[in-house]
């Protein structure tokens, strides 16, 4: 029977901290709170009683709710202040020795079945409590920024955590009215693991020269529905944050391509240029608001659009390819192979523009791709090859854009840009549960709750299909030689036998 903690300390009263220690009050738990800067734990009570007098006047707590909640919070003078608690979450600078040496003080201090959690992002639960003389009870207890909106929590085991540690932080987790996902204890854990494949691989595509940031987070948020794109949210948590993150998961999984760091960012991050907070990243800001926020590609004004001829991998892909045309009153070529004067509109999967024609076998100078992993009626991506006449360009963007549907036009790449991001990132959720790292469900709910996505990525993977997304990974790997593009087992082999992605594999004995 997992038991149940009333009596919890909170050590590191920054904002993670103060987040954590308000919840727990509203759940009901004593919390005491403890920084060894002077002032910030009364700082973190004061602000906490503000906070809490502010849902109360919103209506969204009662008035005696947050007058119970206050009385619950108290500021420790010392860590022997806590020699009475039940569990002791730490949240102090992310930094080893400093974990080290707190958990090490406070086994000193707090009862034999304390437990000792830490709200580390990055760094080893297993490292953190190999200095202590009972790491069975440390566990890794990982909120997400801001704490009270983000309802998801990791619950990681370490190498010698006692499972029934883990199982108590989750129902801990559930009585907070937060989803407790349970993780082993590997680099980023899973959420920040999981997210390598949307940042990274957006920064792969500027190297490349794809397309503009502007472009690229269009593409995303339009096209796969992303609440912010990925150079946005960069400059939103500030690249001296997430930049050693992305250097920090590289190495502690010793160069794996699939989370190489982009020279971009270090650059960047060497310029001062870290986003919002100073008024400079991918964008610029003023007073926290950015200056002239990037517009849409303008539309050309076309007088005589040529004909179109549409080449497509599969006739359901042609066929909503030619009703979006037909109601955009293109005039449509049905022959075998275009005319000399055709727009030659194609819809790969996986490969560049420049393969693509060779494949179609049509005058790349005519030839544009448009991307058919995306909804049309939601957005539309157009890629240039290298030898894209002007006037053949400007058509295509003219006639896509008639109905008011966002365009966007891209240099050659394989994959697009929703093709391969949306492929990364359901392979390496694939990754992740190949590795017994996370169950798919917590992998889906806490990719879905703690970074926004529109679906968990192994639910998203099989409503675009297992067999396309695989299709997108080989070619790409073919195509650029970067192992990074490999497809995994996980998402292998379910294509292979035609199984969902969400689909375990019986228990052993």
């Amino acid at each position: 029977m997992t038991r149940t903690i009333n009596r919890m300390a909170m050590v590191g009263t920054g904002v993670m901290g103060t987040g954590i220690a308000q919840i727990a009050a509203q759940a009901g738990l004593e919390v005491k709170l403890f920084d060894t800067r002077e002032g910030a734990a009364q700082n973190a009570h004061d602000n906490l009683a503000k906070t809490l007098a502010k849902l109360a006047d919103k209506g969204k707590i009662s008035q005696a709710d947050a007058e119970s909640t206050l009385a619950r919070l108290e500021v420790a003078d010392s860590l022997d202040a806590l020699a009475n608690c039940e569990l002791v979450v730490e949240a102090i600078i992310e930094r080893l020795e400093a974990k080290q040496a707190l958990l090490k003080q406070l086994e000193a201090i707090i009862p034999a079945d304390c437990i000792l959690a830490t709200n580390t992002s990055s760094l080893s639960v297993t490292s953190i409590a190999c200095g202590c003389a009972h790491p069975e009870r440390v566990a890794g207890f990982h909120f997400f920024n801001p704490v009270p909106l983000m309802k998801v929590v990791e619950v990681i085991d370490g190498l010698a955590t006692d499972p029934q540690i883990g199982d108590c932080l989750q129902a801990l987790a559930a009585r907070m009215g937060y989803r407790g996902i349970r993780a082993k204890d590997t680099p980023g854990f899973i959420i920040n693991h999981a997210g390598r494949a949307y940042s990274t691989e957006a920064l792969q595509i500027l190297k490349e020269g794809v397309a503009a940031p502007a472009v690229v987070d269009r593409i995303l948020r339009e096209g796969l529905d992303f609440r912010m794109g990925p150079l946005e949210l960069f400059d939103l948590t500030a690249l001296d944050v997430s930049h050693p993150v992305i250097e920090a998961i590289y190495n502690q999984f010793y160069q794996e391509p699939r989370y190489r760091p982009s020279p971009l960012t270090r650059q960047m991050l060497e310029a001062g240029h870290v986003g919002r907070k100073v008024g400079r990243g991918f964008y610029r800001y003023e007073n926290g608001q950015m200056i002239g926020p990037p517009q849409s590609q303008p539309v050309p004004a076309v007088a005589d659009l040529p004909p179109v001829w549409v080449g497509a991998e599969n006739e359901q892909d042609r066929a909503n390819l030619v009703g979006v045309l037909e109601k955009l009153g293109a005039q449509l070529e049905n022959g075998e192979v275009p005319s000399s004067e055709a727009l030659c509109l194609l819809a790969p999967y996986g490969i560049d523009a420049a393969t693509a024609a060779c494949r179609f076998g049509t005058d790349p100078a005519r030839t544009l791709c448009i991307d058919p992993l995306l909804e049309l009626s939601r957005h539309r991506t157009l890629m240039l090859t290298p030898v894209t006449r002007t006037d053949m360009r400007d058509a295509a963007h003219a006639l896509l854009a008639r109905d008011g549907i966002g365009v966007t036009l891209i240099n050659d790449s394989v994959g697009f840009v929703a093709q391969r991001v949306l492929a990364m990132i359901v392979n390496l959720a694939g990754d992740i549960v190949q590795q017994r790292i996370a169950s798919v469900d917590d992998l889906d709910e806490g990719v879905r709750l703690g970074l926004g996505y529109p679906q968990g990525p192994l639910a998203w993977g099989d409503s675009v299909g297992p067999q396309r997304l695989l299709n997108i990974l080989e070619r790409m790997t073919e195509l650029t030689g970067d192992p990074r593009y490999r497809p995994g087992p996980w998402l292998r082999r379910r294509a292979a036998l035609g199984l969902s992605l969400r689909h375990t594999e019986p228990a052993l004995d």
